[in-house]
């Protein structure tokens, strides 16, 4: 394999994750990098030793350009995706694009169309989705390992102090500037949950999504959504249902369940980690390796390594996101719903931990769960 020259744009926050992971990956002689986009230059301390000393450029066509990258990592606020994802491909470059891809379905469809028009590779930045758990998973599922498929359900019962949405401007917020960034809770941080459960049910692409229905709520005293849950009508006729708050009493490791007419699978999908639960046997753990997209990204230019992530693989998931962006805006929780926890600076809405699990155990939605602060569901066609 050749080393492939590689320019970071949006090296800070989760973008030091990257460098760290291109570091990995230059010690391997699979990619180098060649140049960083930020618009204040990364110093000498801000670069992990062995990266060397990377060209740096707020412009990214002229970095590009300059350097004669073929792979840019593009992890910048969710509004400046398409742009810079275009500015790459007009050029030939080839992509690693962060979740959410974008904030609106008709900028994922000008990033899809642009980079298919482009003749570039596109990976979108789902983690998970380099699993080697997931075609398991569907393995186990198409031999019957748990009966016929009923429905899927994810939960995610994170938490987030209030200085995480002082992070950046564009953080909690539903548009900034006039401009689309929908931050939510589901769109997001725990964007992974959505795209893994629709993904073991076989549903990838927009045309795969039947009906949406949406309760978005929030605790904290911002724009978007902390906690809020999503149920997913497909075309297969399984509904895939996804629970999620950054305002959690005891937060955990987030999973999907698929749940089957004789037996259910639970993946602990940052783990990499599945149990399967079945009639007539005891329980099966199993841990699986995973690939990373970057990496895999290099193989495909090189090697001809099928892509994992596509743009058309996140079309279902981008249904989600322009559920969520065209909805009313989030419902704030009353003040008796939800409590601050002193010294830890985070708001917490005592028993969602529950809710959120049942509502992966049975498919429903925060209000068919009693729970009294949600409103009546949003429905999206």
């Amino acid at each position: 394999m050749s080393t492939l020259p590689v320019v970071l744009a949006g090296a800070r926050g989760h973008g030091r994750r990257h460098l760290d992971n291109i570091r990995r990956l230059q010690d391997q002689g699979v990619v180098r990098l060649a140049g960083i986009c930020e618009l204040t230059p990364l110093s000498a301390d801000e670069i992990p030793e062995g990266l060397g000393a990377p060209e740096q450029s707020a412009d990214l066509g002229a970095l590009l350009d300059s350097t004669g990258a073929r792979i840019a990592v593009v992890c910048t606020p969710i509004p400046t995706h398409a742009d810079l994802a275009l500015t790459a491909a007009r050029r030939g470059v080839h992509l690693l694009l962060e979740k959410p891809p974008a904030p609106s379905y008709a900028e994922f469809r000008r990033i899809a169309d642009g980079v298919a028009a482009a003749g570039v590779a596109c990976q979108i930045g789902f983690q998970s989705l380099g699993s080697r758990a997931v075609p398991a998973i569907r393995g186990l599922v198409a031999e019957g390992a748990v009966g016929d498929v009923v429905g899927i359900g994810g939960a995610g019962a994170w938490a987030r102090p209030e200085s995480y949405y002082r992070r950046a401007p564009w953080a909690g917020r539903r548009r900034l500037d006039g401009a689309d960034v929908v931050d939510g809770v589901l769109t997001n941080p725990l964007a992974h949950a959505v795209a893994t459960a629709l993904a073991l049910n076989g549903t990838t692409r927009a045309k795969d999504v039947d009906g949406i229905e949406l309760e978005l709520l929030r605790a904290n005293d911002i724009e978007s959504d902390d906690t809020s849950c999503v149920r997913v009508t497909t075309t297969r006729g399984v509904q895939v249902t996804v629970a999620a708050t950054l305002c959690a009493e005891d937060p955990g490791e987030p999973y999907v369940v698929v749940h089957g007419t004789s037996g259910r699978i639970t993946f602990w999908y940052k783990q990499d980690r599945v149990l399967l639960q079945r009639a007539g046997h005891g329980p099966e753990e199993y841990e699986y390796a995973r690939t990373d997209l970057l990496e895999n990204l290099a193989g495909h230019l090189t090697d001809g390594a099928g892509l994992l992530v596509t743009p058309a693989s996140t079309g279902a998931f981008m249904r989600v996101v322009e559920a969520i962006r065209q909805a009313p805006d989030p419902v704030p929780l009353p003040d008796g719903a939800w409590r601050l926890i002193p010294g830890e600076g985070r708001r917490t809405v005592p028993g969602i931990d529950g809710l959120v699990a049942a509502s992966a155990d049975t498919l429903a939605l925060y209000s068919e769960l009693g729970a009294t602060w949600a409103l009546p569901k949003e429905v999206s066609t």
